[in-house]
């Protein structure tokens, strides 16, 4: 907390100015608004110009927010070797699904993860939400090629997944939550969405092994994603290791009010 505050004083100091100066009618308070505004995103997010290539300039609590991998990677996702390299299918059996879950896929892609996930859930659905239109048409592709009808492609924007406050289960992110690129904003709204114990499963390549051939910006260590996570409000619940090359991290939601100030560096 020490730490933030020091790096947050001379924001606020401008902020106080500013008011001092609204109140004696000597600016228009419409500054003062944009003003609290840059202070919040200083004390969230830091830009700075030497950086990794691979990723965006943009670091989140210490780490670098990746480069999106765009709707021209789509085949990559549908690899054929995809089961052998990462085991998918042990991701949605370890979900422990209920038949009348609903579930939010997020950062969907082509919807590979969300059509894996529909037969175990068919008094429920599956929300395939992705910020790209042209994955979101593949996804309708698939649906009606696989005659599926209990996905339901959302489009969602660059800080919310446009989904109904208490409406989901389970938020599922696979190789995804590294390249939000405003992760705070984003968890907030999926922490809303869950319902009372709902929970956030992350897949994520793990940083911690240097042989996974991965570039670094796209892999995660266990430490950061509970930082992160508990940034967003969420409980740790388990850390399973089944996977190849991939961590498989559960968190649960908590009621709890919090704001960037609350997290810690």
């Amino acid at each position: 907390m020490k730490i933030i505050t020091q790096k947050l004083r001379p924001y606020f100091l401008r902020v106080v100015i500013l008011i001092i100066l609204v109140t004696l009618g000597l600016i228009a308070p419409n500054v003062t608004d944009k003003a609290f505004a840059i202070a919040q995103f200083n004390s969230i997010y830091q830009e700075r110009t030497i950086h990794n290539p691979d990723g965006i300039g943009k670091f989140y609590l210490g780490r670098e927010i990746a480069q999106v991998m765009g709707h021209q990677g789509a085949g990559w996702l549908e690899r054929p070797t995809r089961e052998d390299e990462e085991k998918p299918s042990l991701v949605v059996k370890a979900l422990n699904l209920k038949l009348t879950d609903v579930v939010a896929d997020i950062g969907a892609g082509t919807g590979y993860f969300s059509f894996m996930i529909a037969p175990y859930v068919t008094e429920g659905k599956v929300l395939a939400v992705d910020i790209q239109p042209e994955m979101l048409e593949i996804i309708d592709f698939f649906k009606q090629e696989k005659n599926i009808t209990n996905v339901e492609p959302i489009l969602a924007n660059l800080t919310s997944p446009n989904l109904s406050p208490e409406s989901i289960d389970l938020a599922l992110m696979v190789d995804v939550y590294h390249e939000l690129e405003y992760p705070f904003e984003m968890m907030d709204d999926v922490v809303k969405a869950l319902k009372p114990n709902g929970r956030v499963v992350l897949v994520e390549y793990r940083k911690e092994n240097p042989f996974i051939l991965i570039k670094g910006v796209h892999k995660m260590t266990v430490k950061q994603i509970k930082k992160e996570m508990s940034a967003a409000g969420l409980i740790w619940q388990e850390t399973q290791e089944f996977l190849p090359q991939q961590h498989f991290i559960v968190f649960q939601k908590q009621k709890s009010d919090r704001s960037p100030a609350n997290t810690s560096l």
